[in-house]
């Protein structure tokens, strides 16, 4: 839809940015408080690094998809090894909430549930990056929520990491959205701010989900709370693959057939599309998070999968109708 050429490589200022601020305020910090030291543990400091280690890998996958392109199954062994550093730090889903009746679950089922989540989440922000705002718009939902949650647990550190990069965002929405590219004020984030964004969403919300009394005291459905954030994006590439199943094409070649696609079949613009769908996040949201408390979780996930059914049976319906009428007045 675009008529200029618009530079993709606005992801790469991303993970360095991010890097940068983290350790000038860590750095500040330890200078000035003496005790400082006492807040950083010995677990936060394992999922930090391998954290880093994560995002230099996918900042070059990323960078070279944008440039070159890379294969989706060499980007997948890399997606593999990436969600494999979550459990090497001791980061994993140790606890479903009361979902199928289960709440503890062993580190052997843990791990891979998690490394599937990373590797799932990851794509699924990747894939939603089809109009301007959609994919970093989303991102602030998630984050603005994700930052204020490990505020409210105190947990400021990792508050830190959502708030650096609602930050690192915040003027790369500006640019996306409202920059000209006419005057060379536009920019996309490509796969490497994509492939970015979702790991250290995933990184958020895994380390949300994690029940460990020692630090994070016991929330009911945590894990529905966290992933709530980022329930459109994941829906949406569900929905999409189960479609690409069905009519026999091959699940890793683009179509239009996303959530935003729809949108823009129904007659939306762009901007209104991107406004629409960043709501139905917000109400999901806000609305799980506050159920989550009320309802026994596998009834709320039920709910949000077939309200999603819904929604998207009725944007059919709209989409189908609007393209008759067009077809009926070019004839």
């Amino acid at each position: 839809m675009h008529t200029h050429a618009i530079p993709r490589l606005g992801g790469v200022s991303f993970f360095p940015t991010l890097l940068f601020t983290l350790c000038l305020v860590t750095g500040i910090f330890c200078f000035i408080h003496t005790n400082f030291s006492a807040l950083i543990t010995n677990q936060f400091i394992s999922e930090i690094l391998f954290l880093v280690c994560g995002l230099t890998l996918l900042y070059i996958v990323g960078i070279a998809d944008d440039l070159v392109g890379v294969r989706y199954r060499q980007k997948l062994v890399v997606q593999f090894i990436c969600a494999a550093f979550f459990p090497l730090s001791g980061l994993y889903i140790n606890n479903l909430y009361g979902i199928f009746g289960i709440h503890e679950i062993p580190m052997f089922l843990g791990m891979p549930i998690t490394m599937l989540l990373v590797i799932y989440l990851t794509n699924a922000i990747n894939l939603i990056d089809g109009i301007d705002g959609l994919a970093s718009g989303l991102s602030i939902v998630s984050l603005i929520i994700l930052g204020t949650l490990f505020l409210l647990s105190d947990l400021w550190v990792y508050a830190m990491i959502a708030y650096t990069t609602l930050g690192i965002l915040l003027p790369f929405f500006y640019y996306n959205v409202f920059g000209q590219a006419e005057r060379g004020k536009k920019i996309f984030m490509g796969d490497t701010g994509s492939l970015t964004l979702g790991y250290i969403l995933s990184f958020l919300a895994v380390k949300f989900s994690m029940h460990n009394q020692a630090v994070l005291p016991y929330t009911q459905g945590a894990i529905i709370v966290a992933f709530s954030t980022l329930l459109v994006p994941m829906l949406d590439v569900v929905r999409v693959i189960l479609y690409r199943l069905r009519t026999g094409k091959n699940i890793f070649q683009p179509d239009m057939n996303h959530i935003h696609h729809k949108f823009l079949g129904m007659g939306f613009t762009p901007r209104r599309a991107m406004i629409s769908i960043l709501s139905l996040a917000c109400i999901f949201s806000c609305a799980n998070i506050i159920l989550a408390a009320m309802i026994n979780m596998l009834i709320l996930i039920i709910g949000d999968v077939l309200i999603w059914i819904s929604l998207n049976l009725w944007f059919n319906k709209l989409r189908a109708a609007r393209e008759k009428q067009y077809a009926s007045r070019t004839v």
